[in-house]
């Protein structure tokens, strides 16, 4: 049973992004609380399911699969939906944009190398990246619904900004490793 509850947090972060997208669509400031609590949710199992997985030694096929296919379904859909709702414009709209694509480049990259029976192990760097990003969501999902004495907004649009370099500098240092086993299998 143990081996199955890091899969079923992983299962659970997918399924909350529905419920959590139809509230910030409907908006308006109870929906927008309601999907922070459900975007916080499906962070907080990120973190879970990795370390119950990690912790009691009952890491899974399916579980290496899932969890960066939800991750990425999660960042994906927030910057989406965000975007499209103006809680990310202008500017900022570029640093959701590097992110949405070093997500794509990173995850080619590792399909690619799966096929020569190579591993990209996550960076440190890429774990911080990873947890200023999903900061950074949260206070853009709240957004002005926030109390006035929080700045929200500005804090998520400088936090994705900060996610959008790390993102730049993580995805080159994946890119380069990657590149070296690309050219070792040309020759």
């Amino acid at each position: 049973m143990l081996s199955q509850i890091p899969n079923i947090l992983t299962v659970g972060r997918i399924i909350v992004i529905a419920p959590m997208i139809a509230c910030l669509w409907i908006g308006g400031e109870t929906f927008r609380w309601i999907a922070l609590g459900l975007y916080t949710l499906a962070c907080l199992t990120d973190y879970f399911d990795g370390y119950v997985a990690r912790a009691y030694n009952v890491q899974s096929t399916m579980g290496r699969l899932l969890d960066p296919i939800a991750d990425k379904l999660l960042v994906g859909a927030c910057l989406l939906m965000l975007a499209a709702l103006d809680h990310i414009d202008g500017w900022t709209v570029f640093a959701a944009l590097v992110i949405l694509l070093r997500e794509i480049l990173v995850s080619g990259l590792r399909e690619f190398l799966a096929e020569l029976r190579v591993g990209m192990p996550v960076s440190k760097l890429a774990k911080w990246k990873t947890t200023v990003q999903l900061v950074s969501l949260g206070f853009l999902i709240i957004g002005t619904d926030s109390p006035d004495w929080i700045e929200s907004q500005l804090i998520g649009e400088v936090l994705l900004w900060i996610a959008a370099g790390l993102t730049l500098f993580t995805g080159w240092d994946y890119l380069r490793s990657s590149l070296r086993h690309v050219r070792s299998q040309a020759e």
